[in-house]
């Protein structure tokens, strides 16, 4: 179990340069590029998500990845960002085939989030994130499904399991419900993305924002029934404290969970757009944190002609994992805007494959303050 102590030392990894200004938890980060075995820079991945696992990190593609990396998951080495000759395929069950969204999830499903399960490894959670119209729902299906609470067509929790062969089946799937008191409104690209496993069964689900464009985190505890049923599940509000802002759009796309001793711990959030990290009390009592991160990409360069690294223009984080002292951060490359990060030709090819970036940074026991 992750924890915090007083006397904690922390190792700062070679490929993390971190300067921490004064009073004004401000962090810049050198990123490691993630590359093939073979050494190419991975290719438009889309990341969604990041964990710790078996020493490793994991992770997984949406559906605007390119179709070599959709319905997978991505293992990644940490120390020098290169993936795994293997990855795990996604497949359906039989149960699942046979389910109300079995269609949907043989197709070309939004894979979103991702959260490894605290007490067997081999499962996974994942949940999608479309707001299409269902369509392809039987009549009786729509029926069932239709008071989301938000979009047409639900959002759906998946429980994933390894099976021997390295595959990975989604076993049970359950629809989300959001009271609608919670206003979390129909928007096609502000789901969930965040996901995150803590104590007491606890599986926290971090939304983009809701019809105020607020940014919200909601729960769900999973029980040793929750799978039994394939009916709606309803999340609660905890009403945790997150940052106010009176303009702009300031969604979460990245959630872990950190543990705490004595304390019922903190959830480490990404905000894309803001390039923050924000600690939030699951007790409560204490403001959320707010940690400005600035993020730099390695050239390769050391004959003058560029800079050894290169500020990035735009990141879009999309991946938390906490591993021991450090949290791990990952990008999900921006179509739109990542090209303009740009500035040494020996990255211009990485930026044009929408390769993602993989950083580190050391836990402050100040952030808990």
């Amino acid at each position: 179990m992750n924890f915090i102590s007083k006397g904690l030392l922390f190792i700062f990894f070679s490929m993390s340069l971190v300067a921490i200004a004064n009073g004004d938890s401000h962090i810049t980060l050198q990123g490691q590029w993630v590359t093939e075995p073979d050494g190419r820079a991975m290719l438009d991945p889309q990341t969604s998500g990041l964990k710790a696992w078996r020493g490793k990190f994991i992770s997984l593609s949406d559906a605007s990845a390119d179709k070599s990396q959709q319905k997978q998951i991505h293992i990644i080495d940490g120390s020098n960002g290169v993936l795994s000759e293997i990855s795990l395929p996604i497949k359906l069950s039989k149960r699942v085939k046979q389910s109300c969204f079995s269609r949907y999830l043989a197709d070309t499903p939004d894979l979103e989030g991702l959260a490894v399960d605290k007490k067997d490894d081999k499962v996974f959670y994942v949940v999608t994130e479309d707001a299409r119209i269902g369509g392809d729902l039987s009549e009786s299906c729509q029926k069932r499904f239709k008071n989301t609470g938000s979009t047409p067509y639900p959002t759906l929790l998946l429980r994933l399991a390894l099976q021997p062969d390295n595959t990975v089946l989604i076993t049970h799937v359950r629809p989300i419900q959001f009271h609608p008191s919670f206003k979390v409104g129909n928007f096609s690209n502000d789901g969930i993305e965040g996901l995150a496993t803590g104590k007491d069964d606890t599986l926290y689900l971090a939304l983009e924002k809701d019809s105020h464009e607020k940014a919200r985190i909601f729960t769900i505890t999973i029980t040793k029934e929750f799978w039994q049923s394939s009916d709606f599940i309803p999340v609660e509000d905890p009403g945790f404290f997150t940052p106010s802002f009176t303009k702009g759009n300031h969604p979460i796309n990245g959630l872990d969970y950190l543990a705490v001793e004595n304390h019922p711990g903190y959830l480490i959030a990404a905000a894309r757009n803001d390039d923050q990290l924000w600690i939030i009390d699951i007790a409560k009592t204490k403001a959320t944190k707010v940690v400005s991160l600035e993020f730099l990409a390695p050239t390769g360069i050391d004959d003058g002609s560029c800079n050894a690294w290169d500020d990035l223009n735009n990141t879009s984080l999309e991946g938390v994992a906490v591993e021991g002292n450090l949290i791990w951060l990952i990008n999900d490359p921006w179509k739109k805007h990542y090209k303009a990060n740009i500035l040494c030709e020996s990255n211009a090819e990485k930026f044009k494959s929408f390769s993602p970036l993989i950083f580190s940074l050391p836990i402050d026991p100040n952030w808990m303050n």
